[in-house]
């Protein structure tokens, strides 16, 4: 039997919402591979990781929208501590070729006329940062809408996005709901003077399941 283990940040200050959130996630996944075990955990539920990584290893999947310190660095080493050898990290959820076509769809059926594609954005690492612009970019060039990314954690942070018409849409880059997308992206485009729609975040759209037990598969 192969097992999956799907792991997410959580929210360090109430982390049982998060973790009822991708506990759901996982069973969605189970249901488009059947036989499979696959188990969820957020970091932020102490030692939860570690008791669902006990036993025969298998593959993790991270539910993060870019590479960075919590999957290179923080998961791994966490698996070290537990003594949970032979897991196999895959590349996290915002990687995925399908997810970034679903992301360029959203943004294409979301008809606005400018598209501000939010992102959290990291202090430790590029590599969020990068992922958010090339996504910013593919939605100009291949929907004809102009694009941009803006951060939450660095610059070009939310609340400098200005100039949003009422026709504008932010497209949350996220792989769960939570406090940054339901209390501080909103308050930053408030500050911003953003008058356009938030859109739902890109890891709740109903295809993201089939997209991650289809990446499964596949590795």
């Amino acid at each position: 039997m192969s097992r999956v283990l799907i792991v997410a940040h959580g929210q360090p200050s109430d982390p049982l919402p998060a973790a009822a959130a991708l506990d759901r996630l996982a069973a969605q996944v189970a249901q488009g591979l059947p036989g499979w075990q696959v188990r969820a955990a957020t970091l932020a539920e102490p030692g939860r990781l570690e008791a669902e990584a006990a036993g025969e290893p298998g593959m993790v999947f991270p539910l993060f929208m870019a590479g960075g310190w919590f999957t290179g660095a923080q998961i791994p080493a966490r698996l070290r501590a537990a003594g949970a050898e032979g897991w196999r990290l895959l590349p996290p959820l915002g990687s995925l070729p399908a997810l970034q076509d679903l992301t360029v769809a959203l943004a294409r059926d979301s008809g606005a006329e400018r598209i501000l594609l939010a992102a959290h954005g990291s202090f430790k690492s590029r590599a969020p940062a990068a992922i958010a612009d090339r996504m910013a970019a593919r939605i100009a060039a291949e929907t004809g809408i102009p694009a941009a990314a803006a951060f939450i954690e660095q610059s070009p942070r939310l609340e400098t996005a200005t100039g949003y018409c009422p026709g504008s849409a932010c497209l949350p880059f996220f792989a769960m709901a939570g406090g940054h997308v339901e209390e501080d992206l909103p308050q930053a485009l408030a500050r911003a003077g953003f008058q356009g729609r938030i859109l739902p975040p890109v890891g709740l759209d109903p295809r993201v399941p089939g997209l991650i037990a289809e990446a499964l598969r596949q590795a």
